[in-house]
């Protein structure tokens, strides 16, 4: 029997780490997850799944180090606040990971980036994703760039509970949700749980993913239709409002940067080709469902 392949895998208690190891043991691959506390209640949960917890931190290239050890391949993710950027240490959290890797001689390193990495936007967490991807590319490990699109979850965040007012003895009510986009604005997305299944088909075939930077999403909608999509799940009424341009940047001049590079030129994953090659790729509708 064929000794099981491990991925060292970082953020893995959080949203893209935490699909990118479930994609993995579901997959039959062995999964050590890089934590603060292997006895926090999310690493316990990772561990009850089959994936072995192991304390590390990547501030400490120690412990990234040693948690490497011995593994096949290396999945790497840096957290960002997008209110409160912090380029310098995320890309110094980026360049330890690799070096880890490299340390480590692993088969693989696959670092999930933005799509928008590199593309002049002067958004600051996009573009210390495009720091990171070069010295990632210099490390020496083989490599594959994953750069994911918005994601479906955000939308978690950005819905508010339906404001019933005078209809709420009639069982009405509507949902206003206030965005930075204008309406007719295509917005790609993906699904966290999608960055971990492509992930996963990247680390199972290396010769045809090494070497890529591939921009990853599973749907493209109008603004507009996002919130039709909404309504349809649901049944509450949803109408989208759009927010000035000048009191997002007094507010968060980053965030108003991005939704102003998103609205225009925005994301441009080959939708056709990653259906093709990842057949299930969510889209919102079906996400909806699986909440």
């Amino acid at each position: 029997m064929q000794e099981k392949r491990t991925v060292l895998v970082t953020g893995a208690t959080g949203g893209q780490g935490g699909a990118v190891a479930r994609a993995l043991l579901d997959r039959g691959w062995g999964v050590r997850a890089l934590v603060r506390s292997p006895e926090a209640p999310a690493a316990r949960a990772l561990a009850a799944l089959g994936a072995e917890p192991v304390a590390g931190d990547l501030d400490d290239p120690g412990s990234l180090r040693a948690a490497a050890r011995g593994v096949h391949g290396v999945f790497s993710v840096q957290p960002c606040d997008l209110a409160a950027p912090d380029p310098a240490t995320e890309v110094r959290r980026g360049r330890n990971v690799a070096d880890a890797a490299a340390a480590a001689g692993a088969a693989h390193l696959v670092y999930t980036s933005a799509a928008a990495a590199g593309q002049g936007s002067g958004v600051a967490h996009f573009e210390s994703k495009a720091e990171i991807e070069a010295y990632v590319e210099s490390a020496g490990v083989p490599a594959t760039v994953l750069r994911p699109v918005y994601f479906m979850e955000n939308w978690r965040y950005a819905l508010p509970r339906p404001d019933h007012g005078g209809g709420e003895s009639a069982g009405g009510g509507e949902r206003v949700v206030p965005v930075a986009l204008d309406a007719d604005t295509p917005l790609q997305l993906i699904a966290l749980a999608d960055i971990g299944r492509i992930a996963a088909a990247v680390f199972g075939a290396p010769a045809e993913f090494t070497g890529r930077r591939i921009d990853i999403a599973g749907d493209e909608l109008p603004v507009r239709r996002i919130a039709e999509v909404f309504a349809a799940a649901d049944g509450v009424p949803t109408r989208f409002e759009r927010l000035s341009d000048a009191g997002l940047r007094e507010r968060s001049p980053e965030v108003a940067k991005m939704y102003a590079w998103i609205n225009g030129k925005g994301f441009r994953a080959d939708l056709a080709a990653l259906r093709a090659r990842h057949p299930g790729l969510l889209t919102l509708e079906a996400w909806l469902r699986t909440r």
